[in-house]
């Protein structure tokens, strides 16, 4: 049932589209042949063979050369498999209807190119000219849907955000109070200050430097460590290849808060969370795993916060990225995978 409402959801314009294509065709040139028979093959094959024309270009041409600029690439392959189709579709077309002409290039090779090559040249031309058209249209409204989702974020933001300087001389001044003894209770207090710090004046710009979101984890981590035993186990690993590229901000905060609020509290067994990040072919992979109750089962994916992380994902990295949860029985393991 699910298959059937995709395809009709999303498929069933395409189909609409080649039969009317199909019929057009067929009604403007049937008169060429002696039996509709005929024309009804000939019209088929020459609309399957520009339907996968048009497709190969409009969704691997495209997608894989053309938006990574490489126009050469691009052109010169569009090139071949308009010539290599049109060959083969002629050689089809010429033994169907015992057509010598189409399948004679020695004499007439001018007439095949004009008759052949160049209608179905400009047709694919054509349909990827809609096909750009259609991507244009959905990145601008993807643009506009992000303008105005971080004009609300940052009013948002205006409207909760105390003074800070306020906010900071009351931190200093609490730092000073705590005995100078206790140095994790001030180290912990320095590592909330970064943390503020990072939020209020470095996590509004468009991106930062990778390596900032990762002190922020970090330090988020390591205060969160302040609050459990031995039966807990916190470990947060970075690879040295992750560095050099920027990221959005705040962006994979919301896995790690999910983590600990979520994991588990056995008195038997090891309760775990495991922050990874690591950098492999171009790609970052962030991964965060926890323990979880087996009973009750408890709904780690349906938070305000994933959602809006995964909202922001589609919005900012689209087609870029690859988010893979893993929902078992007595654990949780987020995969994010993200092309830099």
């Amino acid at each position: 049932m699910h298959n059937a409402t995709f395809f009709l959801k999303y498929n069933l314009h395409h189909v609409l589209i080649w039969l009317l294509v199909s019929g057009i065709w067929f009604m403007f040139r049937y008169d060429d042949y002696a039996l509709p028979a005929t024309a009804f093959k000939v019209t088929l094959i020459k609309v399957v063979d520009l339907a996968i024309l048009v497709y190969i270009t409009n969704y691997l041409l495209i997608p894989k050369l053309l938006y990574k600029k490489k126009y050469v690439l691009f052109v010169v392959l569009l090139i071949a498999l308009v010539i290599g189709s049109s060959i083969l579709k002629m050689n089809i077309l010429g033994r169907m209807t015992n057509n010598v002409l189409l399948l004679n290039w020695s004499d007439n090779w001018k007439d095949r190119v004009y008759d052949n090559m160049l209608p179905h040249f400009f047709l694919v031309l054509g349909g990827a000219a809609i096909k750009l058209m259609f991507d244009y249209t959905a990145m601008q409204g993807r643009m506009a849907v992000m303008a105005k989702e971080k004009a609300e974020a940052e009013l948002s933001f205006l409207k909760s955000q105390i003074n800070p300087h306020f906010l900071f001389n009351s931190i200093n001044a609490v730092y000073f109070l705590i005995d100078k003894e206790n140095s994790a209770a001030r180290e912990a207090l320095h590592k909330f200050s970064d943390m503020l710090r990072y939020q209020l004046y470095e996590a509004g710009d468009t991106q930062i430097p990778i390596e900032k979101e990762i002190d922020f984890l970090h330090d988020y981590v390591s205060l969160q460590k302040l609050r459990t035993d031995e039966q807990y186990k916190v470990e947060f690993s970075a690879s040295p290849e992750v560095k050099g590229f920027m990221i959005e901000p705040l962006l994979l905060i919301p896995f790690v808060e999910n983590a600990f609020k979520h994991i588990s509290h056995s008195n038997n067994e090891t309760n775990f969370i495991n922050v990874m990040l690591d950098k492999t072919n171009g790609a970052m992979n962030f991964v965060v795993e926890n323990s979880k109750e087996s009973v009750p089962a408890i709904n780690t994916d349906g938070g305000i916060g994933l959602q809006n992380v995964k909202r922001r994902l589609e919005l900012l990295y689209p087609g870029r990225y690859e988010l893979n949860i893993n929902d078992g029985e007595t654990f949780y393991r987020v995969h994010l995978k993200l092309n830099v």
